[in-house]
Formats: C-alpha cells, sequence, structure tokens
C-alpha cells in the first residue's frame, strides 16, 4: 500500500474512533438495536482500544520483528527436550496476539519443517486461544475468574490436545523424527535483552490495564493503587532499553517523555491523556528510525489495520443481534437460555461445537460473550465458547487439513471440542 494510501487509512481510523468516542449515541433516537450496537461500540472505544489494544499491537509487531521464526523452530521441533518444546509451545500464545487464521503459515511453516505434530498442534491451538490482550481483556470485561480460567484452561488444554494427538499418530512421528532438520541459531542480541524488553513492553499492558480488585485492602489493592507509578517506571526502562540497546536517539525520548511527565503531573487523576500522548511520541520516534525500528512500527501498523476494523465490526454485530448486559437486541434472550442456558452436557456441547465453526477475528469473542452472558448464557458454555472458539473456524478447518490430512484434523478438532465441553461442565460446576 502505497504512504498516501496508508495515510488515508490512518486519517480515517483516527476520525471513526473519535466520533464513536465522543458522539452521544444515547441521546439519539435509534432503533433498539442500533442503539444497542453503537453504545456497545463507544463503551469499547472508550475503555479498551486506547490502554489495551494499541499496547498489544506494538507487542504483536515486535514479535514478528525480533523472534526469529529460526528460534521458535528450534523449540519446538521434534529432537528438542520434551518437557521444554510442549512448555514454550503452550505458553507461546500468550504474546502472540493473532486469530485462528492468521497462526496457519506460522504452523505450516512448524510442522513441514519438521517439527513434532504434538508441541505443532500445542502451539496451533495455544496461538490464537491465548495471549497477553485476550487474557486482560476476558479478565476486565467478563471477570478475573473468567479471566484465570481461560488462561489456565488454554495452556493445559492446549498440552493435552498435543500430548494426544502425539499418541494417536505416533507411529507416524516416530519415522518423520528420524528424518527432522533442526533450524540454525540465530539472533542478532542475546535472548535475556529481547525478553527484558519484552517483559517491559507486556508489565506496560498488564498494569495499565489493573482492575480495582472486589475486596478492598490487602496486596491487589495495594497493586491497584500503584498501578500508573509501576506503569511510568516500566516505561522509562522500556525508553533505556530502546536508546541502549535498540539505537533509538535519546534526545528524541527525551522530548517525547517531557509533556507526558507535565500531564501526568497536571492531569494526575486523568491517566488516558499521559498515556495517549505516549504512545503517539513512541510511534513519532519510530517514524523517523530505520532498520528494525522502523520495522517494528510497520508491523505494529499492519496489525491495526488489519484487526481494528475486524474487531469494531464484531463489537457492533454483537451489540446488534445480542445488545449490552441488561439491554436486548435482535436475538430474544429466551432462545440464548434454551439453548446454552445452565450448565447441561447439551449447553456446553453445543457451545463448543458452534464456537469451532465460527469464525472469531481475534478479541470479537469477547464482546459476542459479553452479549451471550447478558441474554442468559450460563458461565460454563461461556468458558466452553472460549476455548473452542478462537482456536477454530471452518476456514481454519479447510487449511489445516491441506497441511497434515484429513484424519488428523478431524482428531484435532473432535478433541477440541470434548476438551471444551469438559472444561465448560468444571467450571459450570464450582465457579458457575
Amino acid at each position: 500500500m502505497s504512504p498516501g494510501k496508508e495515510l488515508r487509512s490512518l486519517s480515517l481510523m483516527i476520525a471513526l474512533f473519535a466520533a464513536f468516542y465522543y458522539l452521544p449515541f444515547d441521546k439519539f433516537p435509534l432503533p433498539g438495536f442500533l442503539g444497542e450496537a453503537l453504545g456497545l461500540v463507544q463503551w469499547y472505544a472508550r475503555e479498551h482500544v486506547i490502554l489495551c489494544l494499541i499496547p498489544a499491537f506494538f507487542i504483536a509487531g515486535a514479535i514478528s520483528c525480533f523472534v526469529s521464526q529460526a528460534s521458535v523452530l528450534k523449540y519446538l521441533g521434534p529432537r528438542a527436550n520434551k518437557a521444554l518444546a510442549y512448555g514454550v509451545a503452550s505458553v507461546s500464545g500468550s504474546v502472540l496476539a493473532v486469530c485462528s487464521c492468521t497462526v496457519l503459515p506460522l504452523f505450516a511453516g512448524i510442522y513441514k519443517r519438521g517439527a513434532g505434530l504434538g508441541p505443532a498442534t500445542t502451539f496451533l491451538y495455544s496461538g490464537p486461544a491465548i495471549n497477553v490482550l485476550a487474557i486482560v481483556l476476558t479478565a476486565k470485561v467478563l471477570g478475573s475468574r473468567m479471566g484465570v480460567a481461560r488462561a489456565v484452561g488454554a495452556v493445559v488444554f492446549s498440552i493435552i490436545i498435543g500430548l494426544l494427538m502425539h499418541f494417536v499418530f505416533r507411529r507416524e512421528e516416530i519415522k518423520k523424527t528420524d528424518t527432522a532438520v533442526l533450524p540454525p541459531d540465530e539472533g542478532a542480541r542475546p535472548l535475556w535483552k529481547t525478553a527484558v524488553y519484552f517483559a517491559c513492553m507486556v508489565a506496560i499492558l498488564v498494569f495499565a490495564n489493573w482492575s480495582r480488585p472486589q475486596t478492598s485492602g490487602g496486596f491487589w489493592e495495594s497493586v491497584y493503587s500503584a498501578k500508573w507509578i509501576i506503569t511510568g517506571l516500566v516505561s522509562l526502562a522500556l525508553g533505556a532499553i530502546l536508546v541502549f540497546w535498540f539505537g533509538l536517539k535519546g534526545r528524541y525520548i527525551i522530548l517525547a517523555g517531557i509533556p507526558v511527565a507535565l500531564l501526568a503531573l497536571a492531569f494526575g487523576g486523568r491517566p488516558l491523556l499521559p498515556f495517549t500522548v505516549a504512545i503517539v511520541g513512541l510511534a513519532l520516534i519510530l517514524s523517523r528510525s530505520d532498520g528494525e525500528t522502523r520495522e517494528w512500527l510497520d508491523s505494529t501498523w499492519g496489525f491495526a489495520r488489519q484487526m481494528l476494523p475486524l474487531l469494531f465490526v464484531g463489537v457492533l454485530v454483537a451489540g446488534a443481534l445480542l445488545g449490552r448486559p441488561g439491554g436486548e437486541g435482535l436475538i430474544p434472550p429466551g432462545w440464548i437460555s434454551n439453548l446454552v442456558g445452565g450448565n447441561s452436557i447439551k449447553a456446553n456441547l453445543f457451545a463448543s461445537v458452534a464456537g469451532a465453526f465460527m469464525y472469531f477475528a481475534t478479541l470479537t469473542e469477547v464482546p459476542i460473550l459479553q452479549g451471550l452472558l447478558g441474554a442468559g448464557m450460563g458461565k460454563g458454555p461461556a468458558l466452553a465458547l472460549l476455548l473452542a472458539g478462537p482456536a477454530l473456524s471452518l476456514p481454519n478447518m479447510l487449511v489445516i487439513r491441506s497441511i497434515m490430512g484429513t484424519r488428523r484434523t478431524v482428531v484435532f478438532i473432535v478433541l477440541i471440542c470434548i476438551m471444551a465441553t469438559i472444561s465448560g461442565l468444571i467450571f459450570g460446576t464450582f465457579w458457575g
């Protein structure tokens, strides 16, 4: 895309975001379902885009620039330590912001280059099923228990699925191991520096979105009270890393940091403004750089351009069909209650199978689940859909079949639906 088209796309996205953020839709004489749709989009624009989505796009862009595929293959290969291979594959999704279709090229490369079926399918499930943004957004919107259940469930889930896939097709895997070739070790800087760099960005995302605990007092209340101090200190550390390890000019970092600090002092009770200025400053600095840091910005913009329209369309459709919590969209709440209400095997199985065939662009499952819960969906089926939906879709299934064959694909899909149903039943029984 040419620079002119890129600028027009960016300008259009900013204009639409500003409209959704500021227009008083609640005062417009709109039909009920349209008011619900626009109201839900406005809530997302105000609560989640700046603090949640944009930092995650920077993390996703950094992954594509600073984490080599060779290194990933090294840890997922058939000759790697099994505990390490499954461990890396299962948590890799925590720093990936990809959907069930976006993860497919990397999975295809891993599998065709000789990675074991077990670690490869663990990665295939984990990639879209769990990432930092999904964890934070799920906990913030659907509650901390659902967020923790999704995070823990997806990691455990992915390992079990990978182990079962390896066991079912163990004979083919033995033959494959004999011919596998490990990729060469690559990396422009030490691994620990890359790890610290990513840890700082993840910390900014997590603490900027840290919610007030339900009970007052104690350690978590203290963390909440200090969330912006912690975010600021980690941001300073990230600035130093970008100067000393990535070669950005220190004077640019200082110039960008001065207005952020002044705004933080002047508007201490409104941290969204200095946080926004900090993001704009970082983008401007990266736009004036070259090499890998400019590639980081370009990759970040690529993720945002690809995912933000899908996310907002998903939120708009979810609001129109299902309404906001307490509201009513085009689909009557009674229909939802009958199909996925309560915590029966039927409800959990229906949620997992339906979710497996639906396409969820990254993060759109959260507003959809929010509407379904408000319409009477049980918490067990909600978790079942969360565990099955983002990892699978009909387009995803067709591509997976072309990569690893019909038998492996069918077994993979069936395992996900069964595991999601069981997880939903357990969660609904004890925490529903």
